[in-house]
């Protein structure tokens, strides 16, 4: 039984690699900047909880301290400009930190790519962070991926939402590009074996599912697993990747700054040149898992409401990472507060119900036309909007991303808080709470609270003021309705 570190835990990858991991009889350490958002996965009471930012190199040397193989699953993917030179610095310092706190492996997930000099710079940062791992005189083991399918898998969402909503589309040369795509369960089961591996081994994986396909088949494919009409899809010359990445994330809920170096990245062909990693982890008795069967797995998962991670799990970048300041008169200056109250004649337990589905496909329960415009401006200034949707349509944990919030704290049956992460010239919190009444019924209680930067968030705030009556008074009135029509549903008689 080794002692595994692992990095990216809050991410898609990284949440599902840690059950994986003590069902093969690993003793866990989760190594997170914030492990508070760990708190509502169902295994955070069997790992060792570490707080560490893999960028700080006494934090990291602390934190992997004691640990047999150390997996690296973080990268600045969709983190703005420079995110190469961010991704060099802390691959540095982890290699440094893995070396002195003498871990005897680092595992480290990157992205298949061609021998080409012209890679994306998404692909050429993956290359290279790998190349920093393997001379870290660390024995590594670099595992190279192209699209992963598997429930929320960005690339996977990507190719759902284009194929769904555009029954036909004009699409850039790259549609007929060939790639090999890989489930994510496959992926899973070379990152458990990767920990087994001689010291001896210190290179790099290509890993791939059993097909190559162009992106043109895949949607093909997928629009016929899913039961759709066969689309349309018309190549055309002049949309460059930058036009690709601003359409796709127009269509799709994945964000412009994470659309972009993915569309980047499908300019190339990415197709396995070995399967060298069959003599550590060898091929399952029924093969790897075909593209039609990962579809179908993941289909069935988003129809059940059983994702158990999302890309959106990954924090937006430019978000603000810190929980809501509990003194209003607290040092980095006073907040504004929009608070409102309700008397609701439904117990506490119904209106609870109704405060954790606010969100999604369920919407905010107030004026739809202007949280659909806030989400668009958002999107358009490089914001998620609210596309995003949410990853559970009934109950919300924390770290759980609602549109364009993320849920900061739970306390079940009573409050609910949302941090923002649509871009604001300041820091903003939605709380919703619940109580009961000793008379009967309940009174529902929600607090907008915004922190200001600078002058730009003063005028923001006193430019949305006159609106809060008609949208968060309406998001009370709604939710409130809500309520007591389904207090009413389960008190009336059955016929």
């Amino acid at each position: 039984m080794a002692v595994v570190a692992v990095t990216g835990v809050t991410g898609y990858v990284g949440g599902r690699l840690v059950p994986e991991l003590l069902a093969a009889g690993h003793r866990v350490r989760a190594v997170a900047r914030n492990p508070g958002r760990l708190a509502g996965r169902d295994w955070a009471g069997r790992v060792e909880l570490v707080t560490a930012d893999a960028a700080d190199l006494e934090q990291a040397r602390t934190a992997l301290t004691g640990v047999d193989v150390a997996y690296y699953l973080i990268h600045s993917l969709g983190s703005g400009r420079r995110f190469e030179s961010r991704d060099r610095r802390t691959a540095l310092t982890f290699a440094r930190a893995a070396r002195e706190a003498g871990v005897g492996r680092i595992v480290y997930l990157g992205g298949l790519h061609p021998d080409v000099p012209d890679l994306s710079p998404h692909l050429e940062s993956r290359k290279e962070v790998g190349e920093i791992l393997l001379a870290s005189g660390v024995p590594t083991t670099v595992l190279r991926a192209a699209v992963i399918l598997g429930s929320g898998s960005a690339s996977f969402e990507m190719m759902r939402y284009l194929t769904e909503r555009l029954p036909a589309m004009t699409t850039p040369r790259w549609v007929d590009n060939r790639i090999q795509p890989i489930a994510i369960r496959d992926v899973l089961r070379y990152l458990v074996a990767s920990a087994d591996m001689p010291p001896e081994v210190n290179r790099a994986f290509d890993i791939g599912g059993p097909e190559v396909l162009t992106y043109r088949q895949m949607m093909h494919r997928y629009a016929a697993v899913a039961g759709l009409r066969r689309r349309v899809i018309v190549r055309v010359g002049v949309l460059t990747p930058r036009l690709s990445s601003l359409w796709v994330s127009l269509v799709t809920p994945v964000p412009g700054p994470l659309a972009r170096p993915l569309v980047e990245s499908l300019v190339h062909e990415v197709v396995c040149k070995e399967h060298d990693i069959a003599a550590y982890a060898p091929d399952p008795p029924t093969g790897l898992l075909g593209f039609d069967d990962a579809v179908r797995l993941a289909l069935a998962r988003i129809q059940e409401a059983d994702v158990a991670t999302r890309w959106s799990n990954a924090s937006v970048p430019g978000a603000p990472s810190d929980p809501l300041p509990s003194d209003p008169d607290w040092a980095g200056g006073s907040l504004y507060r929009d608070e409102r109250r309700t008397r609701v004649a439904a117990p506490a337990d119904a209106v609870w119900r109704v405060l954790q589905s606010v969100g999604g496909e369920r919407g905010w329960y107030s004026w739809p036309l202007a949280w659909r415009v806030r989400g668009l401006l958002d999107r358009l200034s490089g914001g998620p909007g609210l596309r995003r949707g949410r990853r559970d349509p009934v109950q919300l944990s924390v770290d759980d991303v609602v549109d364009f919030w993320r849920v900061e704290e739970v306390v079940p049956g009573r409050m609910l808080r949302l941090r923002a992460e649509m871009r604001l010239p300041g820091l903003a919190w939605l709380e919703l709470a619940v109580r009961p009444e000793p008379g009967g019924g309940s009174t529902l209680r929600q607090v907008a609270t915004f922190h200001p930067h600078g002058l730009a968030g003063q005028l923001y705030w006193w430019s949305v003021a006159p609106f809060h009556g008609v949208v968060f008074g309406g998001m009370q009135r709604g939710m409130a309705a809500e309520a007591e029509r389904l207090w009413a549903q389960t008190t009336a008689p059955s016929a």
